[in-house]
């Protein structure tokens, strides 16, 4: 039996309330937020701080800054004074961890943050990606309150970081069409989406039993 849903996605496609629905509709737990939280609490961070980082890749001030803290500053100060630096690489790290206690807290659908690639070689997952067009994205952002310009600069840079981050920490090309069982146009609408991916997970159950 299926135990997870992992759902990887292209920013701006609807993949939260996707995943939301879905979780809904199979009485399973919710990983997406809950991800975040987790996340912020292995890090000794905020949730605030981790939406800012996660998955993006140390910009260059940012890694010089880290490199004089813990070169210099940071090095003599007592441990329990230490600072909890939010890189790339802590968070990647952390990451795993976090995806890893969503598999075990029971059936699951865990949104992004790499666990289509943590659990890439479990038998109870099943993994999906969510995509559409670069012209729906934007109008889904504005359609939520986002100005033109905000939406496509958000549309046109955020995957990019997404795919500088897991080349560099996951050694892998994003997305990887290989690590999915299947990938839906979310143009279809949200509602038609969960509908098709839950019938899919189950119609997959039938075919392995």
């Amino acid at each position: 039996m299926i135990q997870a849903i992992t759902i990887e996605r292209e920013f701006g496609c609807g993949a939260s309330e996707i995943a939301s629905l879905v979780a809904s509709r199979l009485g399973w737990s919710l990983w997406d937020d809950r991800l975040t939280q987790e996340i912020a609490r292995l890090t000794e961070s905020t949730r605030e701080a981790v939406e800012r980082r996660e998955w993006r890749t140390d910009p260059a001030v940012y890694r010089i800054f880290k490199d004089f803290l813990r070169g210099g500053f940071e090095g003599g100060l007592p441990p329990t004074n230490r600072l909890h630096l939010l890189d790339a690489r802590r968070i990647a790290e952390v990451s795993e961890i976090a995806v890893k206690t969503a598999l075990s807290s029971g059936p699951s659908v865990i949104v992004g943050r790499g666990s289509q690639f943590f659990l890439r070689s479990r038998k109870d997952v099943f993994r999906v990606f969510l995509y559409s067009s670069r012209d729906h994205k934007i109008r889904r952002l504005i359609s939520r309150g986002a100005s033109q310009d905000e939406a496509i600069e958000q549309i046109d840079t955020t995957d990019k970081a997404r795919v500088a981050f897991v080349r560099q920490y996951l050694g892998l090309k994003w997305p990887e069409p290989h690590l999915y069982h299947t990938m839906f146009n979310t143009e279809m609408g949200e509602s038609c989406t969960a509908t098709m991916l839950v019938e899919c997970v189950r119609q997959f159950e039938r075919d392995t039993e």
